[in-house]
């Protein structure tokens, strides 16, 4: 027969061991808030860097440079901020819409889309001035086309399932609110806070409680 191992060597691995594991949970803590922290914001498992943020406000103010912007009325600061991270929140929101509801939109609706929406605004010279004018990133003209198509197809399958038209916005913002709630949008607290009632974000010192979802 083998030689039996002491007792205290048992409970001295047993130790290494319990210290091991506590260690990994802990370094696994520490870096799931190291990642919330660089996080703007977090829809399910998507996330929106604080540098993918930035980077948008960086482009819009640049491309403000460039014209004159003496007679438009722009927004800027925290407004622009929490503008911008909303837009991007809330197309991803219909894009998983879109999933749930077998939709699709297709590279050439948007080609189509954007020749439409550059005859009404008079040309693509006058694209630049339109896209400050609207607070639109050039990188996100196509987002933005994408998230109007997506709207028009929601709205037309509401009205397939026979939805009141003057009822359809309504709706929409209805499965907006649902949806931020099953992927639990959350915020970093440096741009505000995600209201799931409005599906606005809002400035920390207006949030109030609106923003807590229901069953939290």
């Amino acid at each position: 027969m083998g030689k039996k191992i002491p007792p205290r060597i048992n409970e001295r691995e047993q130790r290494v061991k319990k210290t091991l594991a506590l260690l990994g949970v802990i370094s696994l803590l520490v870096l799931t808030g190291c990642s919330k922290l660089d996080s703007a914001a977090t829809i399910g498992d998507i996330s929106i860097s604080q540098a993918q943020a930035q980077g948008v406000i960086d482009e819009i103010l640049e491309e403000r440079t460039k014209i004159d912007t003496s007679q438009l009325q722009l927004i800027s600061g925290e407004e622009l901020n929490r503008g911008e991270l909303r837009f991007s929140i809330i197309s991803i929101l219909f894009d998983e819409i879109l999933k749930e509801l077998k939709l699709t939109v297709t590279n050439s609706e948007i080609a189509q889309k954007r020749a439409q929406l550059i005859t009404q605004i008079g040309g693509e010279e006058q694209l630049p001035i339109s896209l400050v004018a609207a607070n639109i990133a050039p990188t996100n003209f196509e987002s933005y086309i994408r998230a109007i198509l997506a709207s028009d197809k929601v709205s037309f399958a509401l009205a397939e399932a026979g939805v009141q038209p003057d009822e359809i916005p309504a709706r929409i913002g209805q499965l907006i609110a649902a949806k931020a709630k099953e992927l639990n949008v959350t915020v970093n607290p440096r741009y505000g806070v995600w209201d799931f009632e409005s599906g606005e974000i809002l400035a920390k010192d207006s949030a109030g409680s609106a923003v807590v979802p229901s069953g939290q």
